[in-house]
């Protein structure tokens, strides 16, 4: 089945140098330093982005942080809560949007 995105292009991420190496030189750097360990373990940290890759449903983050995830240990119960974490934000945020909605009609109403 042909899809938009390419499970294969996920490799090619490197490639993004090609159109300008200064910033994604710069980009990796950062990159690579924010999943280091610190005061979140790398574990953690697989698992948060795990949880942003739904949030912003990139497939591609979605394919790498699972295998991750998978790799650092987590279980799939883990990872799914951590998805049930994503989606419990994404629908509040929506939702607590609500009140902008309800004080406009307000305004509006009077």
């Amino acid at each position: 089945m042909e899809t938009y995105y390419k499970p294969e292009d996920l490799k090619k991420f490197a490639d993004v140098a090609e159109f300008d190496g200064d910033l994604a030189k710069k980009f990796f750097e950062y990159y690579g330093a924010v999943f280091e360990e610190g005061a979140l373990t790398a574990r953690e940290k697989s698992l948060i982005a795990l949880a942003v890759a739904h949030t912003v449903q990139c497939p591609y983050c979605i394919d790498a942080y699972s295998h991750d995830a998978l790799e650092k240990g987590c279980s799939e119960e883990q990872m799914m809560e951590a998805v049930h974490v994503s989606t419990a934000i994404r629908g509040g945020s929506s939702l607590v949007h609500g009140v902008q909605m309800m004080n406009h009609v307000k305004k509006v109403s009077m």
